[in-house]
């Protein structure tokens, strides 16, 4: 399923960016050279790596661990050099429950004069959207944050 999101972006670079995580699949990662630039740096809750090769790895393991995944991108900002994706991240645990989980994230990303991708930094409650819905840890997560919350 392909959102919206790239009819509402005007600018063709992160349009075309956007079209790319949307669609991409596991024999795409080795195409992500063409989005990121040689020394592009990349950061998440579990990873951060700088160079393509790296980053294919990231996308990789992600493929190798999860069944299914994909990105939906809801809302593009774009202002100058720099966007803000928000999206919501669709895959099921290899090992786990087999029913479809949602990860909600944003991505912040600073692209160089040829639109490759110089910065991808992604941002997401690792402990709200994953550990919650892991089975033994997942249960420890909701009691802990019950009381933090009493």
């Amino acid at each position: 399923m392909i959102s919206d999101s790239t009819a509402r972006c005007a600018d063709p670079r992160v349009a075309r960016i956007v079209d790319a995580f949307e669609a991409l699949t596991a024999a795409d990662v080795s195409r992500l050279g063409e989005f990121y630039a040689a020394d592009a740096d990349f950061k998440d809750p579990f990873n951060e790596v700088r160079g393509v090769p790296a980053i294919q790895r990231v996308f990789d393991h992600m493929y190798v661990a999860l069944d299914a995944p994909r990105f939906v991108v809801h809302d593009v900002l774009v202002q100058g050099d720099q966007c803000v994706l928000t999206w919501d991240f669709l895959f099921r645990f290899r090992r786990f429950s087999r029913e479809l989980q949602t990860v909600r994230g944003a991505s912040h990303l600073k692209l160089d004069s040829h639109g490759l991708i110089t910065l991808h930094r992604d941002y997401w409650d690792a402990a709200e959207e994953l550990y919650e819905k892991l089975p033994a840890v997942g249960a420890l997560m909701r009691w802990l944050k019950r009381q933090a919350n009493s």
